[in-house]
């Protein structure tokens, strides 16, 4: 068994991928020249070595390794990676990220603690001066928010939108989807979802605990019988594992990238979307190999493969 991460994020991919409802072909007219597993385990490498679909149909020309794994008489076309993209419903993402959690959970398993927060992805080259000069002003960016799993530090979910909503709004979204994915026993969230609804939708609704700052003004009394409790009794050091969400939005970011190529929103959600099942992905390549070389996954662990270690992810 190849040791070489690469290949590994492959055997993975085409794990999940073939375990979803994706049909090998699109319909019975199909020319049958690739099948759909074929190419969208090309589009999460694609997103995997962070380039454009020009430049990654001329690297996979030279890797004969990777076309014999993918079983490909010939790579495909780069705007045949781009026109499969297009086709392919957004939903189906949503499966497949829930397929990428069977690589880390057991049957019946839960998370103990989830963490959600959001962020920016750009969504435009053009700069603000272009853009003001043209008079074609275009949003700046596509809100995200996830629910991490602070303990396996894997995505539960994902809520995107073009504009900048409220975190309540997303949260409420996000909860019960990260909840039908894997269940987990507490949510913590920063004080930007500081809302008693919220609270009533984990509590009595979820059946789990919440943790998230209280706002308070002054001379105003805290309202909502949940706020009141945390106001009163707060576990910091609960709350301190929701710094795991951000730290993961700053490695999907350095190593898959935040300025989005796609030009139309339904590609750049999607675009997005691959991004966080690529960080899944990932995360159990890395898993896989340093078991493999008997490194540990906790740098303070194993001082010595630092350099390597930090080489993989």
């Amino acid at each position: 068994m190849s040791s070489n991460k690469y290949i590994k994020f492959i055997d993975l991919s085409l794990k999940t991928v073939q375990s979803s409802r994706l049909n090998l072909y699109s319909c019975k007219y199909s020319k049958r020249v690739y099948t759909q597993h074929q190419l969208l385990v090309l589009v999460l490498l694609k997103e995997y070595i962070s380039t454009d679909y020009r430049d990654f149909v001329e690297l996979i020309d030279l890797m004969s390794n990777i076309k014999e794994k993918l079983d490909l008489d010939k790579v495909p076309h780069y705007t045949t990676l781009q026109k499969f993209v297009s086709r392919i419903p957004s939903s189906l993402f949503n499966l497949i990220l829930s397929k990428t959690l069977k690589l880390f959970y057991s049957h019946g398993e839960n998370a103990s603690i989830t963490a959600i927060d959001a962020t920016g992805f750009t969504s435009s080259y053009a700069s603000h001066y272009y853009s003001r000069r043209t008079g074609k002003l275009r949003s700046s960016f596509l809100k995200t928010s996830i629910a991490v799993d602070t303990e396996k530090k894997v995505i539960l979910g994902w809520k995107i939108s073009q504009k900048t909503d409220h975190d309540v709004k997303h949260a409420k979204a996000l909860i019960r989807q990260s909840n039908k994915s894997r269940k987990s026993g507490c949510y913590v969230l920063d004080k930007g979802y500081d809302s008693e609804k919220i609270h009533v939708l984990i509590r009595e609704e979820i059946k789990a605990d919440s943790i998230m700052p209280v706002r308070k003004r002054k001379r105003k009394k805290v309202r909502g019988k949940y706020r009141r409790k945390l106001y009163l009794n707060f576990d910091k050091i609960k709350y301190n594992k929701r710094n795991i969400a951000e730290t993961t939005f700053s490695v999907v970011k350095r190593k898959f990238g935040e300025v989005l190529r796609a030009r139309k929103f339904y590609n750049q959600v999607k675009e997005i979307k691959i991004k966080l099942i690529v960080y899944n992905i990932n995360k159990k390549v890395v898993e896989i190999v340093c078991i493999k070389l008997r490194i540990s996954t906790e740098p303070r662990y194993a001082l010595q493969d630092l350099p390597y270690f930090w080489s993989l992810i």
